[in-house]
């Protein structure tokens, strides 16, 4: 039945699409629908050709209403004629050739359905990405990109909440796992806490953004994830540094005292939960993330070109294959059919193993590019409205890069949805050559 109501969802994907491109309101709605989408991705998505036994970074052909929506945004777009480009810069195009370097890995897939499952995935993503852009291109709706991203972190919080309420140890909110929590909460607290400094608290903007900050930090801190909590200084830290020497706000200072009080008092409340988190924390688990980096570079040694099929490694760390036994692993047991073993807990060496060190080169180049672009952009937007923009983005994203060597979870969909929306908005303000003149007389308004 679930199959059946999708197929007609999809069908009705482009009279929607026709349908919003009459008006911009409702252009802004189905862009709202898109987030809204992602609070509800677990309850709607669908996996075909689903292997949920799978252990692997993707387990079916999967498709949600996230990406229905951003279909129908695309669709709009194009039918209103201000859909301007699939690849607008240079970090699109080294998302592209990414996913070009990941194909030859298929030939030695030992599965190759399994392969395409990610394939789909990051061809989706690209939508996804091309469906944010063009937004911001043809509507300038910074304010309204700001709202969906601040009401993303208080449901989230609001989830949080009522796992913590039923006794659950480490909540994950909307997300499949509190690493993957993290890591989306990690990317977008420092944001809004840029707009806080730049903004104050006798700004609407400013309370706005203190408030989205302390959901998503509040969220970040009760999942009780180690790489989590250690990058929550990285983050916010280099965010700090960026707006008070580059943004120079007026009162910097005394914006910054009751913050620092607060997170004092509740890293004072919480310290005994994060003590007991780390020193309770199983040895076996740092064994076994060991193991499995020495597994990936087994893979690297012996395929460093096209790697041993793209989202294959499930596969391919059990018997008969020799990866896990050269690493040291423990191979004598039985696994059977459906043994589910578990995946190298870094993105970097899981791209490298599955797909080569080309692809992952140009993965390496894709999340550059997009630092460096926001670093720069922190200059030329210096004084201008949208300088919390980069300045959030660039602390946000040292410390999700950071947490990449030690979780494979940007891999995950929401993870990567937020992410490409967060590049989005990137390349939005970077290919705008008015980007600067805009910025200055933009009023954001909660």
């Amino acid at each position: 039945m679930k199959y059946l109501l999708f197929v007609i969802a999809a069908l009705g994907v482009p009279p929607f699409a026709w349908v919003l491109s009459m008006n911009r309101r409702w252009l802004r709605w189905a862009f709202v629908g898109v987030v809204a989408a992602l609070c509800l991705y677990n309850a709607t998505s669908i996996n075909f050709f689903s292997h949920e036994s799978y252990r692997g970074s993707a387990r079916g052909m999967e498709v949600s209403l996230a990406h229905l929506m951003a279909f129908s945004l695309v669709g709009a777009l194009l039918f209103s004629h201000r859909f301007k480009r699939w690849l607008p810069d240079a970090g699109a195009k080294l998302f592209v050739l990414h996913l070009l370097l990941c194909l030859p890995s298929l030939t030695a897939a030992e599965n190759v359905l399994f392969g395409f499952f990610e394939v789909w995935k990051m061809a989706l993503a690209l939508v996804f990405f091309a469906a944010v852009y063009n937004y911001l291109r043809a509507t300038d709706d910074v304010r309204t990109l700001a709202r969906c991203f601040a009401a993303f972190a208080v449901v989230n919080l609001v989830v949080v909440a009522k796992e913590h309420l039923s006794g659950i140890w480490q909540p994950h909110g909307l997300f499949p796992h509190q690493n993957s929590m993290v890591v989306a909460m990690n990317l977008l607290g420092p944001l809004f806490f840029a707009g806080y400094l730049m903004f104050g608290l006798k700004s609407r903007f400013g309370r706005f953004c203190i408030l989205a900050c302390a959901c998503a930090a509040g969220a970040a801190a009760r999942s009780y994830s180690r790489m989590g909590l250690a990058m929550m200084p990285l983050g916010y830290g280099m965010t700090y540094l960026l707006c008070v020497v580059r943004g120079r706000p007026k009162h910097w200072l005394a914006r910054s005292i009751p913050l620092f009080l607060a997170g004092v008092v509740a890293l004072a409340a919480m310290a005994h939960r994060i003590v007991e988190r780390f020193e309770t924390a199983p040895e076996e688990s740092a064994n076994t993330r060991v193991e499995f980096a020495r597994c990936a570079w087994e893979m690297i040694k012996d395929e460093p070109l096209r790697g041993v099929g793209l989202n294959n490694w499930g596969i391919k760390i059990n018997p008969p294959w020799p990866y896990a036994e050269r690493a040291g692993r423990d191979t004598t047991a039985s696994y059977g059919e459906y043994y589910e073993d578990g995946i190298v807990e870094t993105v970097y060496l899981l791209d490298a193993a599955e797909c080569g060190v080309p692809a992952l080169l140009a993965l390496l180049a894709w999340f550059a590019w997009y630092w460096f672009r926001c670093f720069g952009l922190t200059g030329r937007l210096r004084g201008s409205q949208l300088f919390f923009v980069p300045a959030g983005l660039c602390g946000g994203l040292a410390a999700v890069y950071v947490q990449s060597c030690f979780e494979w979870v940007l891999r995950q969909p929401m993870d990567l949805f937020c992410l490409l929306m967060c590049f989005a908005a990137v390349s939005y303000l970077g290919t705008r050559r008015n980007a600067a003149k805009a910025g200055k007389t933009e009023r954001l308004r909660a």
